[in-house]
């Protein structure tokens, strides 16, 4: 028998908001948010297809079978159990550190978690294996948006940003997950309440493993439980009613603690995918180090600075960057370490005045140049960027030539991409089309764009699903 669940607090306001609200209740700007962020979060699908570690994950489902219920996306496309469909495809999305990141503007926090993937890849998954209708699609793929991203402002800022250390992004992504599962297959109050509680117990993810093939997985579990989870509660497997804010739940185990002002009464007030918003990426990395690369591009073409002129770059910037931040590689041998390298970073720039998928390759960050780039660059906290809080990203860079020249160049507070800067739609297509690139065909790429542009409109996924499959 079911557990009754409490009519109050913070599990009970997420579950009831997300069981009342239907798709002629979302505002058109977040389902032309949502559009994008689908769009985007194919584009990384597609690249991290082809990457090692998602061929480990097909490898092992294809070793031991099953129901063949939803496919994986990109690279050798195969038909899985729904809820491994979801664990792929949220490897791949996760693999290059492309996809979208939802940052806050508190003092205390800063990067709150990647919203998109763990709802998208369990949309996608149960989305063709039920026949869902876009419309169907988008409204579940918003509420786990907004429940991940209420959860990971809410839970006090030592769970990831204050050190303890856990990774938001498998932690508190799996309800991003869960909730959009819950959505497409109907379920009432009790039995997402009961998933909430399922899902609390399946929670993981550590920030130790930034820079290696785990960084990613931690968002392709969140994405398998939280299907499996939503599986689980249909069946009639219970958990307990307040997971999130019982003693020993889920914020005071992971976090010590939560605000539920950040919850109650803010559910769709506003909408997490419209504010904070989220910030798609130009580049294939961690998002604290984009505004340094733009800098640093602007920097380099402003003044006509060639890779033979750098005697030394010095990078300034805060405690949300660099240690103890997300970029703490002080010098990059490997792709995955690159994308939480500022040395990487700025020398990619100086070198190619670019840094796309093309850059973050072990082939270009082992070649001499960028090893012997990298080595002329220094990164230090600035007390007074520290100053300004977490929520503030800004990068100082004087770069210093040879013949005793110094140029200086600030970021600007509005980085690309951010959702005060936003990344039009046609940069968001090519940004697919570029992704996408040895994976798809020219004319699949312009039909799945075709597509989506009127998303909603389709009465399910196949078609769409169809240019992705290769």
């Amino acid at each position: 028998m079911a557990i009754e669940s409490i009519k109050e607090g913070v599990t009970h306001e997420l579950v009831k908001f997300v069981t009342e609200t239907r798709y002629a209740d979302l505002p058109a700007e977040t389902i032309e948010i949502a559009k994008r962020c689908i769009v985007d979060g194919m584009a990384c699908i597609m690249a991290g297809s082809v990457e090692p570690a998602p061929g480990i994950l097909r490898g092992l489902a294809t070793e031991t079978g099953g129901a063949e219920q939803a496919r994986t996306l990109g690279r050798s496309s195969m038909r899985v159990p729904v809820q491994l469909a979801a664990q792929i495809n949220g490897m791949s999305g996760h693999a290059l550190d492309y996809d979208d990141t939802a940052l806050s503007e508190e003092s205390d926090r800063s990067v709150l978690i990647h919203p998109t993937m763990q709802p998208l890849c369990a949309c996608l998954a149960l989305g063709e294996h039920l026949g869902s209708s876009a419309e169907d699609i988008l409204t579940a793929f918003v509420l786990g948006f907004e429940v991940e991203v209420k959860i990971a402002e809410s839970i006090n800022a030592e769970h990831f940003t204050g050190g303890r250390g856990f990774h938001t992004s498998g932690t508190i992504g799996i309800f991003g997950a869960t909730i959009a599962a819950c959505k497409l297959l109907g379920l009432n109050y009790t039995q997402i309440t009961n998933a909430m509680g399922i899902a609390s117990t399946m929670s993981a993810g550590v920030g130790a493993n930034h820079g290696t093939m785990s960084k990613p997985l931690n968002m392709s579990r969140a994405a398998e439980n939280g299907v499996t989870a939503a599986l689980f509660a249909s069946r009639g497997m219970t958990g307990p009613n307040n997971a999130l804010e019982a003693g020993r739940g889920f914020f005071e185990a992971f976090g010590g603690g939560y605000d539920p002002d950040k919850i109650i009464g803010r559910m769709g007030n506003p909408w997490a995918i419209i504010y904070p918003g989220t910030s798609i990426k130009p580049y294939p990395s961690g998002v604290v180090g984009h505004p340094g690369m733009d800098t640093m591009k602007k920097l380099v073409e402003k003044h006509d600075i060639q890779p033979d002129d750098v005697e030394s770059i010095q990078v300034r910037t805060g405690a949300n960057v660099i240690t103890p931040g997300p970029l703490r590689i002080p010098h990059a041998n490997t792709e995955l370490e690159a994308k939480f390298c500022v040395a990487f970073q700025m020398a990619a720039v100086v070198l190619r005045r670019k840094a796309g998928l093309t850059e973050f390759s072990d082939a270009f960050v082992q070649s001499p140049e960028c090893q012997a780039m990298q080595k002329r660059v220094t990164s230090e906290l600035d007390p007074e960027i520290v100053a300004m809080g977490k929520g503030v990203i800004v990068a100082r860079i004087t770069l210093t030539t040879k013949d005793g020249q110094t140029f200086y160049e600030e970021s600007d507070r509005f980085y690309r991409g951010g959702p005060k800067n936003p990344l039009t739609w046609e940069e968001v297509s090519e940004k697919f089309r570029d992704a996408s690139a040895g994976v798809l065909s020219a004319q699949a790429m312009e039909d799945f764009l075709s597509l989506t542009k009127t998303f909603e409109t389709l009465p399910n996924l196949n078609a769409l699903l169809d240019t992705v499959t290769a």
